[in-house]
């Protein structure tokens, strides 16, 4: 069935055909842009959705499609809140469900933030990393117990990840000169990284966890980049296709963009995802560090699923938020 699928598959296009009555699904994220639409599909094709964020009253007004969605499909939608910048706020989320002792078949971690200008979470982590990476890593954690035994973790990753490698010497920037792009590919990095140890950890109950590249979209997500620099980098995107022969450069819709989290969610076998990078609905190959490749290239690079390098950062995530998980 993969192969049917690739850039411009929409989630609609994936699950064609796919009932997923009695499926539990958590999304990360659901106040814009792709977690919106995940959210959206599932329910659309019967799956009891939880979905999680920081603006409740923002995602309530974005989330109303996916509502009607749900009704329609004969699913479930509701809302929790989550702020992945807070660890106070991630643990009392967690402990919630916990309490409510409710399963969950699959986790999308789709939540995420973008270049942003050089800040501190409330907890004193580098934003990006610590929305991105640490935020995620507890919440998943301390809900980990919650997973069904075959389930699947899917982590919202990106193509950026290539900027930069994890430092686990300096994770918030105190010696290092700060650049925005430079912090998300470390915690894009560690999306990549956090999966492929959670899978490693917990595929001995069939637990599979994937991180998933969605491609090039314009959500909100790019709002603390100029629009000239996202111009300026198309354009130079578009120079290089053209040298090549080349057709010109196109953003992916939003429901092209989510298209992959649901194929690895729900569709892609367990064991093809597990432990993978995916993009354009199939799994990504490893393309050498000293290989030059394009933003819109396909391809991950092989520090990002070093298992050495993600038992490490386990280990400093663990001692960074002041908790050990299995």
């Amino acid at each position: 069935m993969a192969a049917q699928f690739g850039y411009t598959t929409t989630t609609d296009e994936v699950l064609a055909g796919i009932n997923l009555k009695g499926k539990r699904i958590l999304v990360t994220g659901v106040s814009a842009g792709l977690g919106v639409e995940t959210a959206r599909a599932l329910a659309a094709h019967g799956a009891d959705v939880v979905g999680a964020a920081r603006d409740l009253q923002k995602a309530k007004r974005a989330t109303a499609e996916v509502t009607k969605a749900a009704e329609a499909g004969g699913g479930s939608f509701e809302l929790i809140e989550l702020d992945l910048a807070s660890l106070k706020s991630v643990r009392a989320a967690a402990d919630k469900l916990v309490a409510a002792g409710k399963p969950f078949d699959v986790i999308i971690a789709n939540a995420g933030v973008m270049a942003t200008p050089l800040s501190k979470t409330e907890d004193g982590f580098e934003t990006q990393f610590g929305t991105n990476h640490l935020g995620h890593f507890v919440f998943i954690n301390r809900i980990a117990s919650l997973i069904k035994d075959g389930g699947r973790l899917v982590n919202l990753a990106s193509s950026g990840h290539r900027f930069s490698n994890i430092d686990l010497n300096d994770p918030n920037f105190e010696t290092t000169p700060y650049e925005p792009f430079v912090a998300y590919g470390r915690s894009k990095t560690a999306n990549i990284l956090f999966a492929m140890e959670f899978d490693r950890r917990h595929r001995g109950r069939g637990v599979r966890a994937a991180a998933v590249h969605p491609g090039g979209i314009m959500t909100e997500l790019a709002r603390h980049m100029d629009p000239g620099a996202i111009e300026k980098m198309v354009d130079a995107i578009n120079e290089q296709l053209a040298n090549e022969g080349k057709s010109g450069f196109e953003f992916k819709t939003i429901p092209q963009g989510s298209s992959t989290s649901v194929w690895a969610a729900v569709v892609a076998g367990s064991d093809e995802v597990g432990g993978q990078y995916c993009e354009n609905c199939h799994v990504g190959h490893i393309v050498a560090d000293d290989v030059v490749i394009s933003a819109i290239s396909e391809g991950v690079r092989g520090y990002a699923l070093d298992p050495a390098s993600a038992a490490a950062l386990w280990k400093k995530s663990e001692e960074m938020v002041g908790e050990t998980f299995a």
